[in-house]
């Protein structure tokens, strides 16, 4: 495993451990109005954002915003309603008529579905490592949590905590890929900041807000700051670099994360059934995010690595990691053609350095100075072609 997937790695495990630690948040927040909460939460975070932009580089994001087509607006769109408001609104659903277990059980089979349908939606065929990495996860995710109460209503809104959950990774992926993990993040929760003050009125009329209590405003924070802002940051990043299928595989860290929390607030007790569930759920995710190198495997074969591809790399040259030199499919970006691969094999030859692992950081062209008018200019296998020095195009 290179340095570049085990950054990955670790993103998304520290988000999934925060959304399993801020549950003991949610019970603070349990009367408190629904939408106004989700309101307060997603637009301090938006807000929150701004600065972290600026900081990026990129002082204008509204630049890569204009670019976005109607129908990448309305994925975002979607993104939001699904994977944000109505996953958190299903999980208070099936918490008024089941056990939070029963929610959990179902949230837990997520790692499945993405990896099914990610690779589908991609052109290409679920893996069998992470498919069985997966099923390891589930498994360690029920045990964990176990099974409570519940009715055909809780079935219902767990069922579509588990959709909101899925939507959450795949939807995710093509606007990742246009955006970048900080400015996706930022726009997801000023669009989901309006969805749920239009729920909010739809359901709750002039009561959508009222001031919080000091232990109300202090859960509102910590969702904010640290579950959204550095949450959906490291997990975005955390995709970008392993892709969702894998990425989605630490999703069984969070009912890891909230048993381990639970006895601290006097909510639960972390047993042997939970020692067990955790040990399935760490197995699965050490098999399927690929921290073990397989001896003998291909570099760069079954692999779901991410594509590092923001807005600021069109129209330039993509470098994709842990691909091999020829027959590799190539996943373009907006303003990339397809690459296919070189009909001289026989002069190809390794790249001595990929580019720094920078997040965002736009990759250049580079030319050579005195090349002839018409364009061309040779290359000689095994060392680099002669000119008077080397300069920095801009453009691809």
């Amino acid at each position: 495993m290179n340095a570049t997937s085990l950054r990955g790695a670790l993103l998304a495990a520290v988000a999934c451990i925060l959304v399993g630690a801020s549950f003991t948040a949610n019970s603070v927040l349990g009367d408190y109005p629904y939408a106004g909460g989700q309101a307060l939460r997603y637009g301090l975070a938006a807000l929150l954002f701004l600065p972290l932009l600026a900081r990026d580089g990129q002082p204008r994001p509204t630049a890569a915003l204009r670019t976005l087509t109607l129908r990448e607006w309305g994925r975002l769109a979607l993104l939001a309603a699904v994977g944000m408001v109505g996953f958190n609104l299903a999980v208070l659903g099936a918490e008024r008529s089941a056990e939070p277990a029963v929610p959990g059980v179902f949230v837990g089979c997520a790692p499945i579905l993405v990896a099914v349908l990610v690779p589908l939606l991609d052109g290409r065929r679920p893996m069998r490592t992470v498919l069985y990495a997966a099923a390891l996860v589930a498994t360690g995710a029920f045990a964990v949590q176990g099974w409570g109460r519940t009715d055909p209503a809780g079935i219902l809104c767990s069922a579509g905590a588990l959709v909101g959950e899925v939507g959450f990774a795949v939807l995710a992926v093509p606007a990742l890929r246009l955006l970048g993990p900080k400015l996706l993040s930022a726009t997801v929760c000023g669009v989901a900041t309006a969805e749920s003050v239009l729920l909010g009125v739809l359901l709750d009329g002039g009561a959508v807000l009222r001031m919080p209590t000091p232990g109300e405003a202090v859960a509102l924070l910590w969702q904010a700051a640290v579950v959204t802002v550095v949450g959906f940051v490291c997990w975005y990043m955390g995709m970008q670099r392993i892709g969702a299928e894998r990425a989605t595989l630490f999703s069984g860290l969070i009912p890891v994360s909230a048993a381990l929390t639970a006895p601290l607030v006097g909510t639960g007790s972390y047993g042997i059934p939970q020692a067990g569930g955790s040990l399935l759920v760490g197995l699965g995710v050490v098999l399927g995010s690929g921290v073990l190198p397989r001896r003998g495997a291909a570099r760069g074969a079954d692999s779901a690595a991410g594509v590092e591809n923001d807005a600021r790399h069109q129209r330039r040259i993509i470098v994709h990691r842990n691909m091999s030199a020829t027959g590799q499919p190539h996943q373009p970006g907006t303003g990339n053609g397809v690459l296919g691969p070189d009909s001289l094999a026989t002069q190809q030859q390794p790249v001595a350095a990929a580019p720094g692992d920078g997040d965002g950081q736009p990759r250049h062209v580079v030319g050579e100075r005195g090349t002839p008018p018409d364009g061309k200019c040779r290359v000689e296998t095994g060392r680099l072609a002669q000119g008077d020095g080397l300069r920095d195009n801009g453009t691809g």
